[in-house]
């Protein structure tokens, strides 16, 4: 990957996950390097499905609900089925707690019904 396309990842990055002006490229490229694309989830062992399904138990524990619209989206283009995000966000409720797994929920539902309200071609 070229310097360019470093940055140009980092800011299509820094688009999703704001950042101050000032050290906005920076975090972007940090991102890039360590988690996407030359970072972790880049690495063997793991199919980016499961690291998807993985990311999504840990936001929801962790109540980040920013990040996990992001993941949940993501989840869904790794190929994460809207019934298996479901059934792990119910999960979580049992290892994360009900509070946690609801917000997780209303998340999912908004994130599945932007997703229906996009046709095909990206027309709404």
């Amino acid at each position: 990957m070229t310097e360019e396309e470093r940055l140009r990842a980092a800011r299509a990055i820094t688009g999703a996950l704001p950042a101050p002006d000032e050290i906005r490229d920076d975090w972007g490229l940090f991102i890039v390097d360590t988690v996407l694309p030359n970072g972790v989830w880049e690495r063997p062992g793991l199919s980016k499905r499961d690291r998807s399904l993985a990311t999504i138990s840990a936001l929801t524990a962790l109540h980040r609900p920013n990040e996990l619209r992001i993941h949940l989206g993501r989840a869904l283009d790794n190929g994460l089925s809207r019934t298996e995000i479901g059934e792990t966000l119910m999960h979580m409720a049992i290892y994360g707690g009900f509070p946690v797994a609801v917000e997780a929920m209303r998340i999912a539902k908004e994130v599945f019904d932007e997703r229906d309200a996009v046709k095909p071609g990206g027309e709404r």
